[in-house]
């Protein structure tokens, strides 16, 4: 009977898995498509306000009700949501600078920032083998952000200070999922989230701060904006996705064994080459492939080199 199960699990994990890379893939469209006309701290406030309306009345009723607001740790809930917040504004502004691809195969490496991190607060092992991957996916960086070259621009570092920030996130996580819920870390990163960008848009939503020069920058400090219709469908898109998609990337690790699920993230890949396509007539440059290749690679042979050592379980990777 158990031989049935695990597979059929499995299955199931897999398309939770790959229905949530599809909705975080639908944010970081939604980013860069409203990116040019409205403020950070708005988007994230009115995107925050849409994920509530969804949890609560979509995945709470499922998931305890009112106890999801209960918790043991409220400080390790404020410093993940902490981590989460400065991870998704280095991301986002990143997107608003860069194609969609090149920010999202960066992103990438954060599997490896979690190895590092798990040897340094964790202490746990990372063999030869693994820090050769992690020596590849940063080869990979390099491939894309071109260093000391005319092509090169500060806003390519923000995916990997986020990929480094989700990391350090992870190990939050991993401190407090026995004794929290996924339904609890889940509301308490959207509080978060509210918070934050009201905090921020009270100081800078008039634009005063503004200078126009650069597109990540601006994006950070422009003034808020009236929704046009386009903006607020966009917007409720961002809602919608990106809670379905942290329930849905929690399902998948729930249901199935991490290293059967965890590669089909890397769906995410493709999608984003997609988007760039047909949304921003983008395609990576030759030395993008390159690094795209490098970053991937290295991290599917992080994954297997897990599933080799029956390492433990790992937590889900990828964000909100």
């Amino acid at each position: 009977m158990n031989t049935i199960a695990v597979p059929a699990n499995n299955m199931i994990g897999a398309l939770c898995a790959i229905a949530a890379i599809l909705c975080f893939s639908f944010v970081d469209l939604g980013i860069k498509l409203l990116s040019d006309d409205y403020a950070l701290h708005q988007v994230v406030l009115l995107r925050s306000l849409v994920s509530l309306v969804v949890f609560l009345g979509l995945i709470m009723p499922f998931s305890g009700g009112w106890r999801v607001f209960r918790t043991r740790r409220p400080g390790a809930h404020l410093l993940r949501g902490s981590f989460i917040v400065c991870a998704n504004v280095c991301l986002f502004l990143g997107l608003a600078a860069m194609p969609i691809a090149d920010a999202v195969a960066i992103f990438f490496i954060s599997p490896l920032a979690i190895a590092v991190m798990s040897v340094i607060f964790l202490k746990e092992t990372v063999g030869p083998r693994r820090w050769i991957a992690i020596l590849v996916g940063l080869i990979g960086v390099l491939m894309i952000v071109q260093p000391g070259t005319d092509a090169f621009q500060f806003a390519s570092l923000l995916p990997a200070i986020a990929a480094v920030l989700y990391g350090a996130m992870h190990m939050v996580t991993r401190k407090i999922r026995n004794t929290e819920s996924a339904a609890t870390m889940t509301i308490y990163v959207i509080f978060t989230f509210l918070v934050s960008s009201a905090i921020i848009g009270f100081f800078l939503s008039d634009g005063r701060y503004e200078p126009d020069v650069h597109p990540a920058l601006s994006f950070l400090v422009r003034a808020w904006a009236p929704l046009d219709g386009y903006a607020l469908w966009v917007i409720v898109m961002l809602g919608v996705a990106g809670v379905g998609g942290s329930w849905l990337i929690t399902q998948a690790y729930r249901l199935s064994e991490a290293a059967f699920a965890a590669p089909f993230e890397y769906v995410a890949m493709p999608i984003a080459i997609f988007w760039g396509a047909v949304f921003f007539d983008t395609w990576p440059t030759l030395n993008a492939w390159i690094g795209i290749a490098l970053i991937l690679g290295s991290g599917l042979y992080m994954l297997w080199r897990e599933h080799r050592k029956k390492a433990v379980r790992p937590v889900p990777r990828y964000r909100r």
